[in-house]
């Protein structure tokens, strides 16, 4: 099942979308289950095209898509830093986040805010 529209197979919404990499990225057009890869690759493509400060807008709601989010950020090798973002940035519905430079081992990491 390759997921396209025009074969029958997949679900709609299913197909790859290019997303800019301007350093934001809107959680509210992907599904919840889209969220563990989206998120994390996300990152990679941002970290690799020389992107260092990111803001993940997730929306208010009951705060579980933050919370997933931050645990996303928490564990990822590249993320330096994160927190909630200001209120001109998006306040608790948006989470900003600090890359490093180059990938540093896990267990280096410092100034985190969960």
């Amino acid at each position: 099942m390759s997921g396209h529209p025009d074969d029958g197979g997949g679900e709609p919404g299913d197909e790859p979308v290019a997303l800019p990499l301007d350093g934001v990225l809107d959680l509210h057009t992907f599904s919840p289950r889209q969220v563990g890869s989206l998120v994390p690759e996300w990152i990679e493509a941002s970290h690799a095209a020389g992107l260092r400060a990111l803001r993940i807008v997730h929306g208010k709601e009951t705060g579980a898509l933050r919370r997933r989010v931050e645990a996303l950020l928490a564990r990822h090798p590249l993320v330096e830093r994160f927190e909630t973002a200001g209120e001109a940035a998006g306040g608790w519905g948006a989470t900003l986040v600090s890359l490093r430079d180059v990938a540093s081992p896990r267990g280096t990491r410092s100034g985190r805010r969960p």
